[in-house]
């Protein structure tokens, strides 16, 4: 089974593969989510599911890249996308602000990318505590699948760094707001080394935040011919620049949301709109030029346009005139395939 390269191939995949293996797998997380015995819990995991499915749905498009094998890719693409999105519901609405909590919770996030990691009380700082088995049934939906792939110690590495700089990001991001900046500052300041080009911290700190290079890492290793070679031009292809562009474009059309919940957003840190649109077009370009070397080129290339179309196409971007100009430039620089991932999410949404 090819890995699809142009708009009507992977338009075609997404709707008849794509779409219904994810739909099955978080109809299975949502029906265990809503029997939570904690409400607290219960209502977090319920709402994580309900406002970002599409997190689901977009990331498990990486599941053709593991050919006839693309259902236990998504598989583990939802159950892993699910605990992202649950653990940040918990920090972002939290009861706590303790940073010991945060970092105990997204323990499960690294050991559902270690097949063989024992699971930990990762509540064990807060007072919720019941949540009859949910999250250690994501962590180990993971597990199951990684344990049957034998290339897996190549890519553990790189999927283990990627989560830990993911890890951080969520523990320096969520405690009391005075403490923030000072924190991510900090650790960017002991980060330096990942990149290769000028980024100030807050563009750092997006890099981080993206779950698309483990995807992308963990459907190739379906492929019997994956090299070790390859799995790290892959994560040096979506980490920094990549991932960057995607956090970038989540945090812009969330400013407006984010302002009035007082969450901190990495958009707000860029001195003028001139300057913010003239990085994420550095973003996009680079992001472009960083996947030419992958297998399946055009593939990567189509995921890059359709993240700028899935963004930008969002309602919350209409009623943010700042946000709605940039949407604009950034849509022509995204060209016709842009247009098309643009109209089509429109409708999506509209119709769904």
């Amino acid at each position: 089974m090819s890995v699809p390269t142009n708009l009507i191939s992977l338009t075609t995949r997404i709707f008849f593969q794509v779409h219904p293996a994810a739909h099955r797998q978080i109809s299975i997380w949502k029906d265990l989510a809503g029997k939570i015995p904690d409400p607290e819990l219960r209502g977090q995991a319920q709402m994580s599911i309900a406002t970002k499915t599409f997190h689901c749905e977009g990331g498990s498009i990486y599941g053709l890249l593991a050919g006839k094998y693309y259902k236990d890719a998504i598989k583990f693409i939802v159950a892993y996308q699910t605990i992202s999105d649950y653990l940040d519901n918990l920090c972002d609405r939290s009861t706590s602000l303790n940073p010991d909590d945060f970092r105990a919770l997204h323990e499960a996030m690294l050991h559902a990318l270690t097949p063989d990691a024992q699971p930990s009380s990762y509540y064990r700082f807060r007072k919720e505590q019941d949540d009859g088995g949910y999250l250690v049934a994501l962590v180990t939906a993971c597990q199951d699948v990684l344990r049957n792939l034998p290339a897996y110690h190549l890519a553990a590495p790189h999927l283990h760094a990627l989560a830990g700089l993911y890890c951080d990001l969520q523990v320096y991001k969520h405690v009391a707001k005075e403490d923030r900046v000072e924190l991510l500052q900090q650790w960017f300041e002991t980060k330096k080394d990942y990149l290769s080009d000028k980024m100030t911290w807050y563009e750092f700190a997006a890099c981080t935040g993206s779950t698309l290079g483990v995807f992308c890492l963990v459907s190739s290793l379906f492929c019997p011919k994956i090299s070790g070679k390859l799995l790290l031009k892959i994560k040096k292809a979506y980490f920094p620049w990549l991932q960057g562009m995607h956090i970038l474009l989540d945090y812009l059309i969330d400013q407006e949301e984010d302002r009035n919940a007082g969450d901190l957003n990495f958009c707000d840190f860029y001195p003028d709109n001139l300057i913010l649109t003239a990085r994420l077009i550095t973003f996009y370009k680079n992001a472009q030029q960083s996947v030419s070397s992958l297998p399946h080129r055009g593939f990567h290339r189509l995921i890059i346009r359709g993240l700028l179309g899935i963004y930008l196409s969002d309602k919350k971007t209409s009623g943010q005139k700042d946000v709605l100009q940039i949407s604009r430039k950034l849509l022509r620089l995204g060209g016709l395939k842009t247009i098309f991932f643009y109209l089509h999410c429109r409708a999506y949404r509209h119709f769904k």
